[in-house]
């Protein structure tokens, strides 16, 4: 999802490049004003700087960390931790996780001090005669809600274990990195060895800043490594990490699903630009759900069960073909102002309903092509999308613009009330809306000649190259639809990104042939979502509120009948008319309020305070769904069925 440098190593030819959109060691130069040192500066690709990584002991959470970096000599070096990380879109570098730093050099100590304004950078006192370093420091992989280490498992985002000169190109500061893995543990990566793994340690090729930061490692002790496919050459590999060898047994049907995900890709996108691929997926309940795109590989972190367990591939079933497509969408072209020179440059995110919105548009598209998810049940899945984006109050005051723009802040963001201040990443769910609306609207305008994958051929060409990136603006992006077919696609942006929208895009509905309809039947997503809450219930619908299986309130539509009762998200409700509160008791009292003119009446508490709640409402169950509309062709069932060769 994030960065990718690109700059200068001799600023001012460099510049010049920019303005013609040429192309500099394989990346393309945007045009930007950012100093950087010159050549002599940098570590050169014969003189790179060298990375240790002692990871014998991850399964501590701990990392040993010892890096040899070039500096000039008799001077103060400035040297940095990564700071605005790739695929995280934001400033998240976990400085607080880098502990016992200290710096030597021909193993004498060297004073040093941490910059009081910018806390990513250390100021170092190299002697003279000095032209290396050697930083020393531990990383620790785990904090509150950020595990990244169990027994079993580990996770290395490279970004996380190095430091580097201030102000250089990370396309032009080479780092040749190891790892020493803990005893009986296996690897696995996107990055070349340099030659045989020595005992436990691992070496890799000399290879850019930039490369090894879009180059995760995942190792653990029960490891299946599959090969899905090939894409014109290049493999295309899903390397999986398990706490406990049993979450390896994958179901034969469900990996043929994962096999088909190439050539779908091929399919849709025309082209390549890897030189092969590694889908790295940890199994873990202590690591929390994640995926994190990478150029030539993805960080993929699911539950322990989650390719043995259907409900959870209803749910997440687009997590390896999301970051999968990101790869042609996010690396390979990527919004201009998210190309930075490093890892200190702040990213500019009002794109991210391009880069983020059309890929969940696309990851999920090719879940469903490749099998992983029943493309009959698309629309199932798009009725609570659309209805969960529908009902959500913010969007009265905040159009999907504010959402992108604060992406570095809103991805943090914890705050009770989300669906108030539109923080939940809106640009993900609601870009979906717009890039099916796009879809089917060409494929309305050709006569269904011509698809979004029209588009897509375009936007990736040509059809193979390595991981290089080619940066577009909105106007790059409105011009090619305009080449698939003419039509005011500023103005439709502008109508559904850039003003306040009472709904989401609506058109496709029905011009796909169906429409939005509630009853009483459960939604099979969102029972699958209701899963989750361990016994609680999604009556966001109907009485406007979530509830967990403990009966606490965890998210709360403004205006709904909940609302207007006086209920908070966090109250817990303890009783159910007069009954101890269970999912299937309130379930049953909405149903029997239907036919009952008494209000349902709640026994919560919220801060200790105890209170009646009575809310009126005889709606009944309310779950969405897409009903057919008779006389119009299915475009939903042509657009997700198989395509791939």
């Amino acid at each position: 999802m994030k960065i990718r440098a690109a700059c200068v190593a001799i600023f001012s030819s460099l510049l010049s490049l920019a303005a013609s959109g040429q192309y500099y060691r394989g990346t393309y130069i945007p045009q930007y004003a950012y100093p950087i040192q010159a050549a002599a500066s940098l570590a050169p690709e014969s003189h790179p700087a060298v990375l240790q990584v002692d990871a014998s002991q991850a399964w501590r959470g701990l990392l040993f960390v010892t890096e040899t970096i070039p500096v000039k000599p008799g001077a103060t070096n400035t040297l940095v931790y990564p700071k605005w990380v790739p695929g995280e879109h934001g400033p998240t570098g976990p400085i607080d996780e880098l502990a016992g730093l200290r710096f030597t050099a021909g193993g004498r100590a060297l004073p040093f001090h941490r910059d009081s304004a910018r806390m990513y950078a250390f100021h170092v006192a190299v002697p003279a005669g000095a032209s290396k370093i050697t930083a020393h420091f531990i990383a620790i992989m785990n904090e509150a809600g950020d595990t990244m280490a169990t027994h079993t498992i580990a996770i290395l985002n490279w970004n996380r274990a190095l430091l580097y000169q201030d102000g250089v190109d990370s396309h032009t500061w080479f780092i040749r990195p190891s790892i020493t893995l803990p005893a009986g543990w296996q690897y696995g990566t996107a990055l070349n060895e340099s030659g045989p793994t020595a005992g436990a340690t691992a070496h890799f090729r000399t290879i850019s800043l930039a490369m090894l930061v879009d180059s995760p490692l995942d190792m653990g002790r029960y490891v299946r490594k599959w090969q899905l496919g090939e894409i014109g050459g290049a493999a295309v590999y899903m390397d999986v990490f398990a706490g406990q060898p049993k979450d390896l047994d994958v179901p034969a049907d469900v990996l043929a699903a994962y096999k088909r995900i190439p050539a779908e890709a091929a399919t849709l996108y025309g082209s390549h630009h890897f030189a092969n691929y590694h889908a790295l997926l940890t199994l873990s309940n202590a690591i929390g759900f994640q995926g994190i795109e990478h150029h030539q590989s993805s960080d993929d972190r699911a539950p322990a069960s989650f390719l043995t367990n259907k409900s959870l591939e209803l749910i997440g079933g687009d997590l390896i073909t999301h970051e999968f497509s990101h790869s042609w969408n996010g690396k390979y072209r990527r919004p201009a102002d998210l190309a930075t020179p490093n890892f200190q440059v702040p990213m500019r995110t009002d794109l991210l309903w391009v880069y983020e919105g059309m890929n969940q548009y696309l990851g999920d598209l090719l879940s469903f092509r490749a099998g992983i998810r029943d493309p009959k049940d698309y629309p199932e899945y798009l009725a609570q999308l659309y209805a969960q984006l529908a009902t959500e109050p913010g969007r009265k005051t905040t159009p999907l613009i504010a959402t992108t723009t604060a992406a570095p802040f809103l991805y943090q963001a914890r705050n009770a009330y989300s669906s108030i201040s539109r923080n939940s990443g809106d640009f993900y769910d609601e870009g979906e809306l717009v890039w099916l609306d796009v879809d089917t609207l060409i494929r309305q305008l050709t006569h269904d000649q011509k698809s979004l994958a029209t588009f897509l051929h375009l936007y990736s060409a040509p059809a193979a190259t390595g991981p290089i990136t080619k940066t577009y603006t909105l106007a790059d992006i409105e011009r090619l639809l305009n080449q698939v077919v003419p039509y005011d696609w500023h103005g439709f942006f502008q109508r559904h990104i850039y003003r306040i929208s009472p709904l989401p895009p609506t058109a496709e509905l029905a011009r796909a042939g169906w429409k939005l309809v509630y009853n009483a039947q459960p939604n099979k997503f969102l029972a699958a979502r209701a899963g989750r809450l361990r016994g609680g219930v999604i009556a966001w619908y109907d009485l406007g509120f979530n509830v967990d299986g403990r009966g606490v309130i965890g998210s709360l539509r403004q205006g709904s009948p909940a609302w207007n009762a006086g209920l908070a998200e966090g109250d817990r409700i303890a009783a159910v008319n007069d009954h101890q509160f269970s999912g299937a008791q309130l379930t049953y009292a909405i149903t029997q309020a239907l036919h009952n003119p008494q209000p349902i009446v709640l026994r919560v508490v919220g801060s200790g305070w105890f209170q009646k709640v009575e809310i009126d409402y005889h709606g009944g169950v309310r779950y969405p769904h897409l009903q057919r509309l008779p006389g119009v062709p299915d475009m939903l069932a042509r657009i997700m069925a198989a395509h791939g060769k």
